[in-house]
């Protein structure tokens, strides 16, 4: 057997033990255990700890702490956490993560499309009324974010019919999706976007990105899909872009605080679809063969897989 690796996380995670069992069968020669089962001595050996979303001050009790691997592809809380620690922070990423979110992409890209939110009031008022088909090659998608997940949700879109734009804080190219760079080419994409999906990570520049003159820039009746993080959109002035009929709809799976507060205007808003952050479940399977290989590469050579920058956040 290698070693003990503790699996540190948030109190009171619901999913520390499958999490645990999952990672147990992908690194059967490891010991995978719950932090609280190590005494001091254990603790001090420890040179590396699978994670999600753990409480700093756990952490600090492991003395000889090299680097963290997430079991989730999200890390800004981490990053926030461990900023001056000399700890490393790996990343989940799995492909699968990625054919996840584009299918959700594309489905709640398609409810908008039909106009599913207007025949679900029409249905509630008792009324029978078709409306007008717009086929989706007269619509243009617009992603924030063309990454791992952004590439992948182009290319399911993109095979669905739809146009396809895309942006990125750097110019990056991405084939059949013109792409935008910069805040400077910013509201350039969004006046040209029906539908804006936002799929970027949670950094210091996107927080409060789309804001109330950001959201100005979208013709009348586009719609927003936020799978990125909540703090990425101004709550007020998405609020504001709603009752204005400047958004026709807006699909939220993310949120600053979650779970939701009951007494938050997303719950009633009959222009919101509220989704429980589910747009992009991890695979505990997929993600724990990943880990595992990551462990036993670091085992064999000591080189660490891909870090984040903790400047960029990601």
């Amino acid at each position: 057997m290698s070693g003990c690796l503790p699996l540190v996380c948030a109190p009171g995670y619901a999913f520390a033990e499958p999490w645990r069992a999952a990672l147990q069968a992908a690194l059967p020669e490891e010991r995978i255990v719950d932090l609280a089962a190590l005494d001091a001595r254990a603790r001090a050996d420890c040179e590396m700890a699978i994670v999600a979303n753990p409480d700093p001050r756990e952490l600090a009790t492991l003395g000889r702490l090299q680097w963290v691997h997430s079991v989730w592809a999200g890390v800004e809380r981490l990053v926030a956490d461990l900023q001056d620690s000399p700890v490393q922070i790996v990343r989940l990423v799995d492909p699968q993560l990625a054919e996840t979110m584009a299918e959700a992409v594309l489905a709640w890209t398609l409810y908008l499309h039909r106009d599913m939110p207007r025949y679900a009031r029409q249905q509630a008022a008792g009324i029978w009324r078709a409306h007008d088909y717009v086929p989706p090659q007269r619509k243009t998608v617009a992603l924030l974010g063309l990454g791992e997940l952004g590439a992948a949700s182009a290319a399911k879109l993109r095979a669905a019919g739809f146009q396809v734009s895309g942006w990125s804080r750097s110019r990056k190219a991405v084939a059949g999706v013109q792409c935008f760079a910069g805040a400077e080419e910013l509201p350039a994409l969004l006046a040209g976007a029906d539908i804006v999906v936002c799929l970027l990570p949670l950094t210091p520049e996107t927080e409060g990105m789309l804001d109330a003159a950001a959201l100005a820039h979208l013709r009348p009746g586009a719609a927003l899909i936020n799978f990125a993080r909540g703090a990425i959109v101004d709550d007020a002035a998405l609020r504001a872009a709603l009752d204005a009929q400047q958004l026709a709809h807006a699909v939220l799976d993310v949120f600053q605080t979650e779970p939701l507060p009951p007494a938050q205007w997303q719950w009633q808003h009959p222009q919101v679809t509220l989704l429980p952050h589910i747009s992009a479940p991890t695979n505990r399977a997929t993600a724990a063969a990943i880990v595992a290989a990551n462990v036993r590469r670091w085992r064999a050579t000591g080189a660490l897989p891909a870090v984040v920058d903790k400047q960029r956040r990601y």
